[in-house]
């Protein structure tokens, strides 16, 4: 997973900038657009190709249908009904709303949100971030190394979960276990994989995998136990 970055890197590559970041026509049906600096923003039920920037955000409104959106230096938003390819940056983070189509979804530095009746038809993953999912189907797994998880309410990941080891120095300055979180009626179908320490509560109406590296505390009712 170190190795993310230099490979989105790579992939976005440092093609000519196209438009101003102003809201793209839905009329630009399959156009592909690729900037080096700068935000952009798709307006609603537009349907575009795939969407790189390198030092900037990108905004895709409701309903709108895109491919692959890719940044290096930007956080991702896809509003409610958004149907998207592989969703990526290296420092940023990722956050889609409801009912959201997409491909895997994953960043280096920052957070994942994903809102209620989404379905992601790939991996999740971080490496120094926090991940959230309510009521989200992932297709693929869960890869984490530092951040805490949160496997929401009626949620169901098929590939299981993983967190990996840590650097040198993560360890060497304290850095306090994850908080591992598997909600009320939620799935974890595969195994979950814990090469660090951690702290893992599942809901006792939630189904999960075998689990390697942690002790399960069970807990009921809506909301999980109070972080120490």
């Amino acid at each position: 997973m170190q190795s993310r970055s230099l490979t989105i890197v790579l992939a976005l590559g440092l093609s000519v900038a196209v438009g101003n970041g102003s809201p793209l026509p839905a009329q630009a049906a399959q156009d592909n657009l690729s900037k080096v600096t700068g935000s952009i923003k798709v307006e609603a039920g537009a349907h575009m190709g795939s969407i790189n920037t390198v030092n900037g955000n990108v905004d895709i409104s409701a309903d709108a249908n895109v491919g692959n959106v890719a940044t290096v230096n930007g956080s991702i938003k896809l509003a409610n009904g958004v149907h998207a390819g592989q969703l990526s940056t290296v420092n940023g983070s990722i956050r889609a709303g409801r009912e959201t189509r997409t491909g895997s979804v994953s960043t280096v530095n920052g957070q994942i949100f994903i809102d209620r009746g989404s379905d992601v038809g790939g991996n999740v993953s971080t490496v120094n971030g926090a991940i959230g999912l309510v009521g989200t189907r992932v297709e693929g797994g869960i890869e984490m190394v530092n951040g805490d998880l949160t496997v929401g309410a009626d949620s169901h990941v098929i590939g299981g979960i993983h967190y990996d080891k840590p650097g040198f120095q993560w360890f060497s300055l304290g850095n306090k276990a994850p908080r591992v979180v598997v909600g009320p009626a939620a799935q974890v179908e595969g195994a979950m994989v814990f090469e660090r320490e951690v702290e893992l509560y599942v809901h006792a109406s939630a189904r999960i995998g075998k689990v390697t590296g942690a002790t399960a505390k069970a807990w009921s009712g809506s909301e999980p136990p109070p972080k120490d």
